[in-house]
């Protein structure tokens, strides 16, 4: 039977179309858990591991995030930057190993379980609210570790690092035990930060700073002895501490001014008398006096509600001190002083030998000795009856409603206020032995923040410098269950049993036993491994304070790095030095800052190398994301609309230095980036089916290509590989993930869809499959699946592994996460390209204007000109050149002053390739007007 020239006419049968099992749709929600079953099965990053062992080593230490509700957007972030980290140093050579962790104890876990237990808790021991603690941060941790492993990230899963783990445990009392042994621990009663709510001291970084409306007032305190002046008058915006005032701080050299007011004299700084005197809209006269805040210094005042202090034994409270904090930017010039209530009211009652009088109990009510009319009140109701109180005697000058930003606790989101009592504090400014120059640990940190560490952006050193800089003592003492004990025993007299080997001893039970030993075992059983001369353990007494959640996780280089998962990390992570630390821009105040401390402390150098931080989320218009805002985006959805693939390219594409807008459109834009880059991988791949590459049974034309022409368009392509792969690595070694995924995007949209593979497709589609051009083509188009395939890995690990897979469809092992990546091609690339490349872009700017004005509509139709007055093109294939410009011809014609294009409609065309060269004929009534290459490969 022969053909019909109806059947010989289909040209579509004699073209070599795309075969691959690559799919355009990805189905990224359905074949992502696939992958990562496979990886699982395959045990992908042991293997690695195991790959690596010999690797150049990079200590890469996780921030534990906390054990408490789903993953949100922020952890999305955070936690697909660092498998970016992870995957990208693998992907290098380098040996990586990433252990994730949690922060698992302390008041965020405690607070909710006790919100869920009710009155039941108060019935309760600590044991058996920490056995509910720990259940509760169980299953969190179960929860996230699935929800992370959604996000493709590859971890040490099956052996994390817990904080509430025995062995994490026993790395934090290391930690303090060295603090101790050094002399940087004490314990005072001093006034820190209180939540009422949670009855607990807190860190500055355990804060959150809303609005709060509070009442300020002026009060005149009537002086002792009258002479020039009757009354001093202060302003504070915190009338329920007026019950502690000590003292009235003045600065020494600052002018103030007896005035006359309401038939008295009363002092102010001339500063701001105008405006007090406005808060009446009365006008300031001019003073009676004039004075220096030096000259104020000793006056003795009477408190206006208080007959005699409690603590006023010897008569050295109500004087007026000097203070050279007192500033006038706002009040009266004159600083109501309570030593129980403030940071700098503390520190002046301790130059001034005064007392630390709180009255404030551990619930926010007064205890009974204020005033009766104030016993048993909670300060914050009190207010009112204090200002009353002032207004009824007459020393009230005025009062008002204020709005200002004021600290909250951040789980209970409540005020919290300054209140002094008996915690644990590590001195920053005492001197570590052993560390020359007698360096203290404020010291040593400004230090390796100035001239040792990276910053990544480099405006985190100056943030970190400045809290450092700013912070006070830290504050490790907590009021909870739910943590790690402090290890302080009490004797019969009060005083503290807190050594380093003391410290140590317990260490050791709980890296057997875990903290809950600290409930149910005696203090003899707990120091069975201590000795001291003298001491009757039987007589000892538990201390009742856990640590801050700050100092177990800043802990975490020894617990992790050098202490129970030591065998995990790279070599160098014996020394207790990470390359890296990576968290957002908050642990500047926080885990880097609680990290750092202890480490210098210990071992008089930081924990890590580099810190790199991120911004946080925020929607179009700058607000937190927020679930109580209204405005959250949920990450189970994101993963279900988009896959993680796509998410992992839009954290990839972000600039994560600044707060980071997020928004519905912003992934859908993510993801059509991630349909080029992937339809890309599909052209590459549908057009080698029928490719065979080197090996023992490699075709002729193997040989050839590794010879080929600097000018061929294949090494045009391989040069333009190898810069791009030095941009990708670049930034992957920078953590600049941003600069090598537009440099991947570029390449992919760019360099191969609008140029090479636009170029090629003629030859690919219309040559006989084995004409050496083709065959070139498809060779470096397999080059380049391999090494596009390594570079995307870090960044889409799925999509990655699924092209890899299909360009090695015969392994069924194989996964591309365990290659390294190919940094260039060895293949010699002319010069001469750049000009080429430069000139196209004029050609074909010349061959738009012409088509338009000649009403050309397809390219093919058009032949193109070019002057070459340089000799640039020599050697270049006009072939190849009329390819990269999409037109049926391509001469040089040194006789022309610019490009000219020719309208070739007049010319035949050819059927099957629609191209207009100067061979198409008629080839007869079965196959029509064909081209010479067309001819020859339908058999004519």
């Amino acid at each position: 039977m022969t053909d019909t020239p109806a059947e010989k006419r289909d040209y579509k049968k004699t073209l070599n179309l795309p075969k691959t099992s690559f799919p355009m749709k990805a189905n990224l929600v359905q074949n992502e858990p696939a992958s990562l079953k496979r990886w699982e099965k395959l045990g992908v990053y042991e293997k690695l591991r195991e790959a690596r062992s010999s690797a150049e080593p990079f200590v890469f230490h996780d921030g534990p995030p906390y054990a408490n509700g789903d993953i949100h957007l922020g952890h999305l972030l955070n936690k697909v930057l660092k498998d970016l980290v992870v995957r990208s140093r693998s992907v290098l050579g380098e040996d990586c190993p990433f252990t994730p962790g949690w922060d698992c104890h302390g008041l965020p876990i405690e607070h909710k379980v006790m919100q869920e237990l009710g009155e039941k808790a108060k019935a309760m021991e600590p044991i058996a609210i920490r056995r509910k603690c720990k259940s509760y941060a169980e299953k969190f941790v179960k929860l996230q570790t699935k929800q992370m492993k959604r996000l493709l990230a590859m971890a040490d899963f099956d052996d994390p690092y817990l904080t509430m783990l025995p062995r994490y445990e026993a790395g934090v009392l290391e930690v303090f035990a060295g603090m101790v042994e050094r002399g940087l621990v004490y314990r005072d009663l001093k006034p820190v930060h209180w939540s009422l709510e949670n009855q607990t001291a807190l860190a500055d970084a355990e804060l959150e700073y809303y609005e709060k409306e509070d009442t300020s007032v002026y009060v005149r305190f009537d002086v002792f002895e009258p002479g020039d002046f009757d009354s001093v008058m202060i302003w504070t915006t915190t009338p329920w501490t007026l019950p502690a005032n000590l003292a009235v701080a003045v600065h020494p050299r600052a002018e103030y001014g007896v005035y006359e007011l309401d038939g008295k004299r009363v002092v102010l700084a001339v500063e701001l008398a105008g405006r007090v005197f406005g808060q009446r809209g009365l006008e300031a006269s001019k003073p009676l006096k004039v004075c220096k805040g030096a000259d104020l210094v000793g006056t003795r005042y009477q408190h206006p509600f208080i007959d005699k202090s409690p603590v006023d034994e010897a008569g050295a409270v109500y004087s007026v001190l000097s203070a050279e904090y007192v500033t006038m930017e706002d009040g009266t010039g004159l600083v109501h002083t309570a030593p129980g209530h403030g940071a700098e009211d503390y520190q002046t009652g301790l130059r001034e030998g005064l007392p630390v009088y709180c009255p404030v109990q551990g619930g926010g009510t007064y205890d009974d000795t204020v005033p009766e009319w104030l016993r048993g009140q909670h300060i914050f109701k009190a207010n009112a009856a204090v200002v009353d109180r002032l207004r009824a005697s007459g020393h009230l000058f005025h009062d008002e409603r204020f709005m200002h930003s004021y600290p909250h606790d951040w789980r209970g989101k409540t005020p919290v206020i300054f209140r002094a009592t008996e915690q644990w504090f590590v001195g920053v400014d005492l001197d570590r032995d052993g560390v020359e120059a007698s360096q203290s640990l404020r010291e040593s940190a400004l230090s390796a923040t100035a001239e040792t560490i990276e910053f990544l952006p480099e405006w985190g050193r100056n943030r970190m410098r400045g809290m450092l800089e700013g912070r006070p003592d830290w504050c490790v003492s907590r009021q909870r269950s739910w943590g790690v004990p402090i290890p302080a025993f009490y004797r019969e007299d009060g005083s503290a049993l807190l050594n380093a080997e003391s410290v140590r001893a317990v260490g050791r039970v709980f890296g057997e036993k875990g903290s809950d030993a600290w409930f149910y075992m005696s203090p003899e059983e707990l120091l069975a491994g201590y000795e001291e001369d003298g001491l009757d353990k039987s007589k000892l007494t538990k201390g009742r304070d856990t640590f801050d959640v700050w100092f177990e996780s800043g802990s975490s280089w020894q617990a992790v790095l050098r202490g129970g998962w030591a065998d995990k990390q790279a070599a160098r992570a014996d020394e207790g030095l990470a390359d890296l630390y990576l968290e957002g821009s908050d642990q500047h105040r926080g885990w880097f800052q609680h990290s750092l401390l202890p480490a210098l402390a210990n071992t008089g150098r930081p924990p890590f190398k580099t810190v790199v931080t991120h911004g946080f989320m925020v929607d179009r218009q700058g607000k937190k994301l927020s679930t109580s805002g209204g405005n959250a985006i949920a990450v189970e959805e994101l993963l279900k609309d988009y896959g993680a693939d796509v998410c992992r390219w839009w954290v990839a594409s972000l600039n994560p230095e600044n707060d980071i807008k997020a928004g519905g459109e912003l992934f859908k834009l993510a993801g059509e980036a991630y349909r080029k880059v992937r339809n890309t991988l599909r052209f590459l791949l549908g057009n080698l089916a029928d490719f065979e590459a080197w090996g023992p049974n490699a075709p002729e034309w193997a040989g050839a290509f590794e010879a080929m022409e600097p000018t061929t368009l294949e090494a045009w392509l391989l040069g333009e590989y190898n810069r791009t792969a030095a941009e990708v690595v670049a930034g992957y070694e920078s953590f600049q993930f941003r600069r090598s995924a537009q440099a991947l995007y570029g390449f992919c949209n760019e360099t191969l869809s609008a140029v090479y593979l636009a170029a090629v497709k003629d030859r690919l589609y219309c040559d006989l499959p084995d004409t050496p051009r083709r065959r070139r083509a498809q060779a470096a188009m397999h080059m380049i699946t391999s090494g596009l395939c390594g570079l995307l890995a870090p960044i889409l690990p799925h999509t990655a592994d699924e092209a890899a897979r299909a360009k090695n469809p015969e392994d069924a092992d194989y996964c591309v996460h365990l290659d390294t990546l190919i940094r260039r091609f060895d293949h010699p690339v002319s010069e001469q390209w750049s000009s080429v490349m430069a000139q196209r872009e004029q050609w074909l700017r010349v061959l738009e204007q012409e088509r338009q004005k000649q009403g050309v509509d397809n390219p093919l139709d058009c032949g193109l000109r070019v002057p070459d007055p340089e000799e640039v093109l020599a050697g270049f294939d006009a072939v190849d050149l009329a390819d990269l410009c999409g037109v049926s011809r391509f001469a040089v014609d040194g006789s022309l002053g610019g490009p000219v294009v020719d309208d070739l409609r007049g010319e035949l065309r050819c059927a099957r390739s629609w191209r207009r060269d100067e061979t198409v004929r008629d080839r007869g009534v079965d196959w029509g007007e064909l081209s010479d290459r067309d001819a020859v490969a339908v058999g004519v």
